[in-house]
């Protein structure tokens, strides 16, 4: 069975993003399909890009690297919760792909975003950033809006529709996943 990680990848104060991440997750679950486990970079504290090697060579020397080299690397899958940040990611999360690679390599990636129109520009610019780090992404997609998914731009109240597109991004990331389970296994 796949092991998906739901990345969280917001960890700004009063972030919306943390009930977007437990409905994938809650949706994501009751499939009952592969393993699916919230990873939220707040749990990581990961600072700054402090390692002193490029990430190619994997040769870690802080406990923070390695214990995030450890979920990512235990992972078949990812499904990436993110906001718009200024038409982009936050630097958080960037940061965090930035501190690995191997870990990444051939698996597949799925994309919630949330933002004023959906984050879309977050999702392309995260497509490149991870095609960089041999993730394979799938075309579908949920964008959400702040403006229509979310009460007062706070309180998340997802239309409908939202969970047969997420349903979607799913069925893609776990049959992308299990295409290239022999690549990761070479």
């Amino acid at each position: 069975m796949s092991r998906v990680g739901i990345i969280l990848g917001t960890t700004r104060p009063n972030r919306t993003g943390e009930a977007v991440a437990r409905w994938v997750h809650e949706l994501a679950t009751k499939r009952g399909d592969a393993e699916y486990e919230l990873v939220d970079l707040k749990d990581y504290a990961l600072p700054h890009l402090d390692e002193p090697n490029v990430p190619a060579l994997g040769d870690y020397r802080h406990e923070h690297t390695k214990r995030w080299s450890e979920k990512i690397g235990s992972l078949d899958a990812f499904v990436f919760v993110t906001p718009e940040y200024n038409h982009s990611i936050p630097g958080v999360l960037k940061d965090a792909i930035d501190f690995l690679y191997a870990e990444w390599n051939n698996k597949a990636a799925g994309f919630v975003g949330y933002g004023l129109d959906g984050a879309a520009r977050a999702i392309e610019h995260l497509r490149h950033i991870l095609a960089t780090v041999s993730v394979a992404t799938v075309a579908h997609q949920v964008a959400l809006s702040l403006y229509n998914d979310f009460v007062n731009l706070s309180e998340f109240k997802p239309a409908a529709v939202h969970e047969e597109k997420l349903g979607l991004v799913l069925d893609q990331v776990l049959a992308w996943s299990g295409a290239l389970r022999a690549l990761r296994a070479a």
